[in-house]
């Protein structure tokens, strides 16, 4: 199954891995399938995987990956490393961002797709319907967020796992973690799982100086063992936030309506089904006037 982006005006094929295929094609038809699943979407073997990425001997994935993505090692405070997940959770040297109390910009580097919620406070991923309690299961929230919109940003495997707040202001002191499993948040996924509604996630509500509350969540995926946010109350545009350990992840962002308008071309392509390329700290929309 293939599923398309686009980067520099031009659009290409995201494919899923190979694990991904033999884990989730025709897993309906297979009972194999489901039970070899069962053990790789558990937290246990996500432990036990995360061992041999923490060790020396995973070294030798990492410039297989450098050399097919592209990645310049250059733009990273180190540009050799011990581990895969050495490598996994690196740190750029500098972000780059609009610094405007009237831009939005993108709390990542992934694939992005915005999702309107109805008034009934349902939202369409992939031909699957969400209800916005069974992502918050919350009834207040999701009240609060009718009529709004839902930011899904999708991390590939390659790409930076450290995540940024997107304004000023203060983090809620309640901060919610739900438990569940750890499908892979590769779209072959969605056909046959509720997976923004089944993986492990956790999420806090900030209330930003230019963008009303925002609710911003993390969402674990296949091998992600780990979500790290970091302990903080008060928060700077741009401040790093936490990062994921080894995996592709997702960030899920719910905005108020009528706060922002966001890049009309990520709004079109989301329409059609179709992710955006963003790198982190890049502009994807501007404050609406009150």
């Amino acid at each position: 199954m293939n599923f398309l982006f686009r980067t520099n005006n031009k659009h290409k094929q995201v494919t899923s891995s190979w694990l991904q295929k033999f884990l989730y094609q025709d897993i309906q038809k297979k009972w194999w399938k489901r039970f070899l699943l069962r053990i790789f979407i558990s937290h246990i073997f996500s432990k036990i995987f995360s061992f041999y990425l923490n060790s020396i001997f995973s070294r030798i994935h990492v410039k297989k990956i450098i050399i097919k993505n592209h990645i310049n090692t250059s733009l990273f405070t180190q540009n050799s490393f011990k581990s895969y997940n050495d490598f996994f959770i690196r740190v750029y040297k500098k972000i780059n961002f609009d610094a405007s109390r009237l831009t939005f910009i993108s709390p990542g580097e992934g694939q992005i797709r915005i999702f309107n919620i109805n008034a009934n406070s349902f939202f369409n991923i992939k031909n699957t319907s969400y209800h916005l309690n069974d992502l918050l299961k919350n009834d207040y929230l999701v009240q609060k967020y009718l009529n709004g919109f839902l930011v899904m940003l999708r991390l590939q495997i390659f790409d930076y796992h450290r995540y940024i707040f997107v304004d000023q202001g203060i983090q809620d002191e309640k901060h919610v973690k739900i438990k569940g499993r750890l499908h892979t948040v590769n779209p072959i996924a969605f056909k046959y799982f509720n997976v923004f509604s089944e993986n492990s996630r956790e999420y806090t509500i900030l209330k930003t100086c230019n963008f009303g509350d925002i609710i911003q969540m993390e969402v674990g995926a296949l091998l992600v063992g780990k979500i790290n946010n970091h302990p903080i109350c008060s928060f700077q545009k741009g401040q790093e936030k936490g990062f994921f350990s080894f995996g592709g992840s997702v960030i899920v962002l719910l905005i108020e309506p009528n706060k922002i308008k966001f890049n009309q071309l990520i709004l079109n392509n989301s329409q059609i089904g179709v992710e955006t390329k963003v790198n982190i700290g890049e502009t994807i929309g501007f404050k609406l006037k009150n």
